[in-house]
Order: structure tokens, then sequence, then C-alpha cells
């Protein structure tokens, strides 16, 4: 099974262009499939596997307390693997094909108050490197709402500062430019002027990533979690933190201030509207507050 899993993988590498993150989330999953069947089935090829078996996998999975999300897209990884092996003429029937993921309910995102993210931000505002680096990528997340992986894989010719943007390349490969602001913009300056060089010595990195550790290589998306966890409990911001946090932070404070949904869509680089009016439901009393103000027969 794995030597299938990984033709499977190939291909979709190859043919979908997915990011590293998605294709190491499906060799995951498939994986973890695989050793389940083979444990508890002793099924040594996928042709064998039925419909019954994948469903066992996934109350397994229930019981073991995985959440209806992870258990939804482990479902997804079996069924596009499935079809693959199914067109490739390597089982004899798609037996995922009528298979619904668990419901996943509604999770409003998580955001910070705007009173909150203010402290946090201007908790870091020393003159060493490391805090004009750190203080650079807070202004960075706030300001443009940037995925955790988008951030490690900036370039610095991909900040432009004559033009007050910042491009990035998101799911799938799609560009797009968001507007730095004038705070950002400042600090970017900063860094590039004053820490990046002392740290780019250190490994001879020159105009290539963006941000780079006190070694002078390129932050992972671990490294840039723990950074951030550091500062925010440094500022005491309590409850669950992370790089997403931000990125529901610029949203919600956006929408708050007025903008429209479709700029923000565009900005957070969501194909589908829905799941950027999430963020509607975020501030109730910003919507009734609305409302008094502008509705003509409150």
């Amino acid at each position: 099974m794995r030597d299938e899993i990984a033709h499977f993988l190939d291909h979709i590498a190859y043919e979908r262009g997915l990011a590293a993150n998605t294709l190491s989330a499906y060799e995951t999953d498939l994986l973890l499939f695989a050793a389940y069947l083979e444990t508890r089935w002793g099924i040594a090829r996928f042709a064998g596997v039925t419909r019954e078996q994948i469903a066992a996998f996934l109350d397994d999975q229930r019981r073991q307390g995985m959440r209806a999300t992870t258990r939804a897209r482990r479902l997804v990884a079996i069924k596009v693997l499935f079809a693959f092996l199914c067109a490739e003429g390597r089982v004899p029937a798609d037996v995922t094909a009528v298979m619904d993921a668990p419901a996943k309910g509604r999770r409003l995102p998580h955001a910070l108050s705007e009173a909150e993210v203010a402290r946090l931000i201007g908790s870091v505002s020393g003159a060493s490197a490391y805090d004009v680096r750190d203080r650079c990528m807070l202004e960075l997340f706030y300001a443009c709402g940037l995925r955790v992986s988008e951030v490690t894989a900036l370039g610095v010719a991909d900040v432009r500062l004559e033009e007050g943007v910042v491009r990035c390349s998101g799911k799938g490969d799609k560009q797009r430019v968001i507007p730095l602001g004038a705070e950002a913009a400042h600090w970017f300056r900063l860094y590039l002027a004053q820490a990046r060089p002392r740290f780019a010595r250190r490994s001879g990195a020159a105009e290539a990533c963006l941000f780079l550790t006190q070694r002078g290589l390129p932050f992972t998306r671990q490294g840039v979690f723990v950074m951030l966890l550091k500062r925010a409990r440094a500022a005491q911001i309590g409850g669950a933190f992370s790089p997403h946090v931000l990125r529901h932070c610029f949203a919600s404070h956006l929408l708050a201030h007025g903008a429209q949904i479709r700029a923000i869509q565009e900005m957070l680089g969501h194909a589908d509207i829905a799941t950027t009016q999430i963020y509607t439901h975020v501030d109730n009393g910003h919507a009734t507050r609305t409302h008094a103000q502008f509705h003509p027969r409150h």
C-alpha cells in the first residue's frame, strides 16, 4: 500500500502542483490509514478495501478524540486516493464515491481585541536586531493577514517599499499583492537597513529569504510559531496564540471598521467568499451597533 501511496503522491504533486504542506498532510493521513488497515484488518492492497472498513477507520479516529475537521480532511485524502486508483485500474471500483465527510460544524475564528494587538506589537520596541526583526514580522502579520507559510516563503524582492505593498504566493501558487501600511513599512525599512544585514553576514545570505534566524538561516514555520508565542506570553496575551490569530485579527478588525467583504477576501487570498464571510459573525456587537446607526427603521 505504501508503494501505491507514493505513486499517488508523485502524481498529484505533478498534476495539481499542490503546496508542500498539503502533500505532507496527504501523506500523513494516508499512511495512518494504511497502518490501520494492516493492523486491524490484515489488508495489504487497497483493492481489497471496503466502504465499511473506511467508515470503521473514521469511527476509530472519532473514538480517539480526533476533531471532525481532522476526520473530514482524512476522508478527503482517502477519496482522492481511491479516485486516482480507480482511474488507474488498480482498484475495481471507487468505494468512497458516495461517502460524506463528517459534519464540521462552524468554528468562529479566535481574534484578539484591537487593544490586545496594540499591546502585543507595542511590547516589542527595543533596538536590538532581534527586536527589530520580530517587530517587523508582527507588523506584517497584522498589516497584511498573511499565512505563516506565506511569510516564511517571502523573499527580499517581494517587499516593494516604494509602492507600499508586499507580494506573496498563496495556496495553489496564486499570487496577490497586499498594502503594507505606514507602520509596517517603517519597520521594514529598519529591518532591511539595520537588522537583516547582521543576520545575513552569519550565513552569507544575500537576496534570498526575507526573514532570517540568528544563524542567518531562513525561518521555518515552527520557528515563527515559537517566536510569536514567546512574544505573546511576554505581552501577557492569554489563551491559544498562533500566527493564524493575527490573520483573524486582520480580517475581523478591517470588517469592524467598515471594509468591504470582497476586498478582505482578495487580501486574504480566499478562493471562496464563503470562507471570508465567517468574519461577519465574529463581532455581533458591531453588527448590532451598525444596525442601530444605519437602519432606517431601527
